[in-house]
């Protein structure tokens, strides 16, 4: 896939309905088509076909032709019309169906050809207006003018329509600027499941794609605006949404609102593999229910098969009404209706929406008298519609609320495992052109084993319903007023479920560790204790002055050479600053006078004073202090200049200075980065930023001595992955899963895994499963960090433990867990036993990801001060002041006194006398 392929109007109609439709077709893949695919692409050409015969029987011969149309042949308008026509032009291959010639007038004296477009569809859909701009785009390009309206011939009338296209060429030129901008990207756009795939050549890939992901788009009736919503919190699979989901009290009060579907409870049935009941629904088989399907064609509003099932006492008896053509309807309805007022006040029993439509067309069409209309009437009042209930109330395990979906979880099955309503359109459509009777005894198998699923369907419904009354052990549902409400993780003080966690998790305080822990691993960190912290000699307290400086005359123009340099005037420029000291700080305002000089030749100036050098290196090393060590906003900071040294300074004046900063400490960002990519140890954590037009993440690479912060759009894997490059120390890292595709040795959290167990061990206080697990994981961990305590982090004290390790997996593979958190708990410790204990193993390597995780709380911090209307520009910014001023609390440095010093690299800052 290149950047200079034209786009075809295939690319741009796939584009229209899924962007990885296109990129797939950019990049030459191939997909495979199902029968029915093939069926509706045949159909569209027949109606193509057709049309096109219609449209040429309106023309003389040799009015129209069916070349491709040259430039020249165009704009002396030879021909009426161009039949399939393609037209080629920059960026763009549009193939048309037809170019029709306008009727010449004063408005337009020169020929204008306009598009054209059959569409087999009843209704022309926003995708085939788009279409039809597209190819007035290209005919725009091509001949320099843009046809103001084009046609869409459409359903089996062939009814045409006039389309106005100014407003969508506009918006057809901005879809083609997206196509452009994916084009020039060379990864894959988001893969996301839609209404499209069904009728799409790549559907099997995508979805297999989207099962390993996991992916949210798998809920066919979550929306797009949840799922971006969703996206925008972090939340990209069905297992994670699922963990969202939090019970909450409905009002008991008569008329509270009904319940809605809730896409996070339907992930948790699916995650629980469970039926999931809201409130208490009721539903009861009545004893006259009739179990009712209809099979049509939707587009011709055509009805030609009607099923019901029953139970006669023990036995079950289905009758099936058939019509040949539409005007065998009325008949099939008429023996139908005559069916069911044979039995005594019937109540049918249907899944969606479509049998209740089929019942008030009929009423309409065929209904002449009181009676059956008041018969059709009952029918629809009391019809019960199953799908009201799956839909909001009772959430089955399945990504679809569908009934072949949910049928299949209770163990039904059809006979033709492809059965599918797409698939009767085609048999009905091939019986139609061949009257084979084993299509027709094949839709009828097809409509009956529906009426079948539908009655399994309403049986697992009221036996749901059924066991709300008394829930136990071995219901197959569980209602959502017994879940126990998850608060979410809030700041304060920690319950522990056990005593031994209590020393675990204070080991783990970031203070503690520096001044008790790191200092006997890492010699750099015990030196820089004696390092001077950040403290300002004194400095004696000046008046302020005026400077006049010397006549500086070029020599010759930098930029063309010339010696022709002239005086331009004498010039002043007021210099703001603050002086500093160890007793306080005095605004300082410097008059510099100068001479200005300018070129004859090019008018280039010469000695003049950039903007951002009004202010003096103080006060920007004081700003920025106040902004990046103190959280301070800009808008903070600016009031207080004003009121405590009478400086008022815009916003936009203070964000240019970090702007202007954050560049000149880009190179020492750069070598901070690279330290830390270059060592033997990383620690890795992110975490969500609010942007003026979204999110974004901020991630935080640290070592020992410093810390590095990185943003990104999103927070897949390939940014930690991008940054560490060919690192092959040991990474620290939480159990985020983007760090399981980075291949280097891991040190995973231990703090993380103990407070989840703790949690864990206090939600299920009679586990005793859970219980025993967080005893045998603090029994092994405790005695470990008393070795770190005494010894630090050194390999040759911490190996003796590893036989506790052994010891503890050997029982944990025996151990036979019954209830899931068990189960859970016990995969997750096999799933990452090469990565929890390597600090026993390492020198240096904590056990913990503090680090990672006290850098982001530093910038969580920040947070408030940057503001709700940041760019990724803005925090990249941030970011870069941000990683030196943790850099310098790591190593001991008063980040003020860096910045004032005028150095740009930290270690030689340290070493300065």
């Amino acid at each position: 896939m290149t950047a200079q392929s034209p786009i075809t109007s295939t690319i741009y109609e796939a584009f229209l309905h899924c962007e990885t439709k296109a990129y797939l077709l950019l990049g030459g893949a191939i997909g495979l088509t199902s029968d029915v695919q093939d069926w509706q692409a045949a159909l569209e050409n027949d109606f193509k076909r057709s049309a096109s015969k219609r449209l040429q029987s309106t023309f003389r011969d040799g009015d129209y032709s069916s070349e491709i149309p040259s430039f020249e042949s165009l704009r002396e308008g030879v021909y009426r019309a161009f039949f399939d026509p393609l037209i080629c032009t920059r960026g763009i291959h549009a193939h048309p169906h037809v170019l029709q010639r306008l009727p010449l007038s004063r408005a337009a004296p020169t020929p204008i050809y306009a598009p054209l477009r059959f569409v087999r569809s009843e209704k022309p859909k926003l995708s085939d207006k788009l279409l039809l701009a597209f190819d007035a785009l290209a005919i725009s390009r091509l001949t320099g003018y843009s046809p103001r309206a084009g046609k869409i011939i459409y359903g089996s009338k062939f009814t045409t329509a006039t389309i106005a296209l100014p407003n969508l060429i506009v918006k057809a030129e901005l879809v083609l600027d997206r196509i452009v901008a994916r084009q020039a990207l060379t990864t894959a756009p988001p893969l996301v499941l839609n209404r499209h795939c069904p009728a799409c050549e790549f559907q099997l890939r995508c979805r297999q794609v989207a099962i390993e992901k996991d992916d949210l788009s798998l809920l066919s009736n979550m929306s797009d605006a949840e799922r971006k919503w969703q996206n925008a919190r972090g939340i990209f699979t069905v297992t994670q949404l699922s963990h969202t989901y939090r019970a909450r009290r409905r009002s008991a009060r008569k008329g509270a609102q009904s319940p809605k579907h809730d896409s996070a409870l339907k992930a948790l049935a699916i995650r629980k593999n469970r039926i999931h009941v809201v409130g208490h629904p009721t539903f009861t088989i009545p004893s006259s229910a009739v179990y009712f399907d209809v099979e049509g064609i939707p587009e011709r509003e055509f009805y030609y098969l009607i099923g019901f099932r029953r139970s006669i006492g023990d036995r079950d008896t289905h009758r099936h009404f058939w019509a040949d053509t539409p005007a065998d309807e009325h008949n099939m309805w008429a023996s139908c209706l005559s069916a069911l007022a044979a039995i005594e006040t019937p109540r049918l029993i249907h899944y969606g929406s479509y049998e209740t439509l089929f019942l008030k067309r009929m009423k309409a069409r065929y209904c002449h008298t009181d009676r059956e209309s008041a018969f059709v009437d009952e029918l629809i009042s009391t019809s019960i519609n199953l799908l009201s209930l799956t839909y909001a109330q009772i959430n089955f395990p399945t990504y679809s609320n569908s009934l072949k979906d949910i049928a299949r979880y209770i163990g039904f099955q059809w006979s033709d495992s492809n059965a599918s309503g797409r698939s009767s359109l085609l048999w009905r459509a091939n019986w139609e052109a061949s009257g084979s009777s084993d299509l027709k005894q094949r839709l009828v198998t097809y409509n009956a084993e529906d009426c079948e699923a539908v009655q399994k369907l309403a049986d697992t419904v009221a036996s749901v319903c059924t066991e709300q009354s008394s829930i136990s052990p071995k219901s197959v549902s569980v209602n959502i007023s017994g879940l126990e409400r998850d608060y979410r993780r809030r700041f304060g003080k920690l319950r522990y479920a056990l005593p031994d966690f209590k020393p675990i998790n204070e080991a783990a305080y970031w203070d503690y560790q520096r001044s008790k822990v790191y200092v006997r691993s890492n010699k750099r960190i015990k030196s820089a204790r004696s390092l001077r912290s950040g403290s300002n000699p004194k400095i004696s307290v000046r008046i302020n002055k005026k400077v006049v400086t010397t006549e500086n005359r070029p020599d010759f123009c930098l930029k063309c050479n010339s010696k022709r340099i002239y005086k331009n005037g004498h010039f002043s420029r007021v210099i703001y600053d603050l002086r500093l000291s160890a007793t306080g700080i005095n605004r300082w305002v410097t008059k510099l006078f100068f001479i200005s000089y300018t070129c004859w030749n090019c008018k280039s100036r010469y000695n003049e004073l950039p903007r951002q050098d009004r202010y003096g290196k103080g006060l920007r090393s004081y700003i920025l202090y106040q902004i990046i060590e103190l959280g301070i906003s800009q808008l903070a900071v600016g009031r207080s200049l004003d009121t405590l040294f009478n400086l008022q300074i815009s916003r936009s004046a203070l964000a240019r200075i970090k702007t202007v900063s954050a560049k000149l400490y880009e190179e020492t960002y750069q070598s901070i980065l690279n330290r830390i990519v270059r060592g033997n140890l990383v620690h890795v954590d992110e975490t969500m930023v609010k942007l003026g037009s979204g999110t974004g993440y901020v991630w935080a690479f640290t070592n020992m001595m410093d810390v590095a912060y990185v943003f990104s759009e999103t927070r897949e894997a390939s940014t930690p992955k991008n940054v560490l490059g060919d690192f092959n120390g040991i990474l620290v890292t939480d159990f985020y899963a983007a760090y399981e595709s980075i291949e280097c040795q891991q040190q995973k959290c231990l703090i993380h895994l103990m407070r989840d167990i703790n949690e864990d061990v206090l939600k299920n206080a009679f586990n005793e499963e859970m219980e025993e697990l967080a005893h045998s994981f603090a029994g092994i961990l405790r005695p470990m960090i008393e070795t770190i305590d005494r010894y630090g982090l050194k390999a040759r004290f911490l190996r003796k433990h590893e036989k506790a390790v052994e010891l503890f997996y050997s029982t944990l593979a025996k151990h036979d867990y019954q209830t899931e958190v068990g189960i859970g708990y016990k995969k997750r410790f096999e799933r990452n036993r090469d990565k929890l204990f390597t600090f026993l193993h390492h020198d240096g390597v904590p056990w913990n990801n503090n680090n990672a995780e006290h850098a982001i709380k530093t910038f969580a911090e920040l947070r408030g001060g940057i503001g709700p209307n940041a760019t990724p520009k803005s925090i990249q910014e941030y970011l870069v002041l941000m990683s030196l001023r943790e850099t310098c609390k790591y190593r001991r440095v008063g980040f003020l006194s860096f910045l004032r010093s005028g150095e740009l690299d930290i270690d030689a800052f340290m070493v300065r006398p």
